[in-house]
């Protein structure tokens, strides 16, 4: 039986993804303190946590300093900037909080004798020459691109969890987060799914970069919540790929976000993303095989939860 936590501290959970695993921890009799500076993340994802005693909502800068009273059993760090129109904003950041940040987390793990689980990312394979990627490969990433400040601080970020590891002893792991879309994206996140979403539900045309062939494989968050918690509960230090390998092409996933909006928005091509990754698919052998974890959520189901979730948002707006 998977072993449950007391008491945990996410880092990053006001966003988007850290907001449904701080929902999911709290389901399962967990106690949270959430970490966040609310730049990509809002309050407004955490509001219907907020009455919950079990749950603590601190605004706290990682880069500056980590410090949380009491006993600690799980340090899941999810601070980041996460999307390409994020990360390139805030440049500076997104590698302080991949740096810094992550000593500072890893510090109150060791400090605690927590259970330390660091979300990295895809991304860290940059521009694949493997396809699909599994954990054994190095990556091919530019430093020096637009999009090397995020490939970046993900790796030395890995790099700092494996040190602290082998050097202190601390109790860490390493999932590899791939493409996750469903309920409390932003809209204005420029990630692909939530910008055709709103595309398609105005009837302006979906914007493909490039010719619209590079591909990725997308998961639900209902699914990545799953299986970031599984890789928790285990003994694995990973890196463990954490991601749906059913792939699809970005014009293709335009395509089916069009048919389910019932829109009649054309599709627009437009100018290449520097360094935009070819193909993008996770090979998932290690989750599946020590720990049993495979998505079950189908894409028809998962984007019209998504579509739905937009749609509701903006009746409110």
């Amino acid at each position: 039986m998977a072993p449950t936590f007391e008491r945990a501290v996410v880092t990053g959970g006001a966003g988007f993804l850290g907001s449904h695993l701080c929902e999911k921890l709290l389901a399962a009799g967990t106690e949270v303190c959430c970490l966040d500076n609310f730049l990509t993340g809002t309050p407004g994802n955490l509001a219907h946590l907020l009455s919950d005693p079990r749950f603590r909502l601190v605004r706290c800068d990682v880069t500056d300093f980590v410090h949380v009273p009491g006993d600690v059993d799980l340090v899941v760090h999810l601070a980041s900037p996460a999307s390409p129109a994020d990360y390139l904003r805030l440049p500076i950041h997104t590698l302080k909080v991949g740096s810094i940040g992550t000593l500072h987390a890893l510090g109150l793990a060791k400090d605690k004798g927590a259970r330390f689980v660091l979300a990295s990312t895809s991304e860290t394979y940059g521009d694949p020459q493997v396809h699909p990627q599994p954990e054994s490969y190095w990556g091919h990433v530019n430093p020096v691109g637009p999009r090397g400040v995020y490939d970046e601080a993900k790796r030395f970020a890995e790099a700092l969890t494996t040190a602290y590891r082998s050097t202190h002893g601390v109790d860490t792991a390493i999932v590899r987060i791939f493409n996750t879309y469903g309920p409390r994206m932003r809209a204005d996140d420029g990630r692909a799914i939530p910008t055709f979403v709103g595309q398609a539900m105005t009837g302006r045309p979906l914007t493909v970069t490039g010719d619209g062939r590079q591909t990725r494989s997308v998961c639900y968050v209902d699914d990545m919540v799953r299986g970031v918690l599984a890789v928790a509960q285990g003994e694995l230090a990973g890196p463990v790929n954490v991601g749906n390998p059913d792939e699809m092409t970005v014009l293709e996933i335009a395509q089916r976000i069009v048919e389910v909006t019932g829109s009649r928005s054309e599709i627009d091509f437009v100018d290449a993303v520097v360094d935009d990754p070819k193909v993008r698919r996770p090979d998932t052998t290690l989750i599946e095989s020590a720990l049993g974890w495979r998505p079950i959520v189908s894409w028809e189901v998962g984007i019209a939860r998504t579509v739905a979730w937009f749609a509701a948002e903006s009746r409110v707006a």
